[in-house]
């Protein structure tokens, strides 16, 4: 299991277009996830001040787009990061944060 934080907005919104996707995919070529050892850190880091932030549980086998682990050489840990869209049926839970 992998995760990403978003909002709920921009969740509801995905769900219309039939998949997940944010700026980053366009802008670095990924999407930014994190290990469930990895969520508090990033929530910390990334969102300390948002609100209304849901958490995306994506079971890693039922992906389509290619999944890797690469060094964060700012944190010297490595991330899952997804080369493409997240296919809707790969997100098997949102839990509201």
């Amino acid at each position: 299991m992998i995760f990403h934080v978003t909002t709920r907005s921009h969740w509801e919104s995905s769900k219309a277009l039939g998949y997940f996707e944010v700026p980053s995919l366009n802008s670095e070529g990924f999407i930014h996830m994190s290990q469930e050892h990895q969520v508090a850190g990033v929530l910390e880091r990334y969102y300390k001040n948002a609100v209304d932030l849901v958490l995306l549980h994506v079971d890693e086998s039922k992906l389509t787009a290619t999944l890797k682990y690469e060094l964060s050489p700012s944190i010297n840990q490595e991330f899952p990061h997804i080369f493409g869209a997240i296919n809707l049926e790969a997100i098997i839970k949102v839990e509201t944060i």
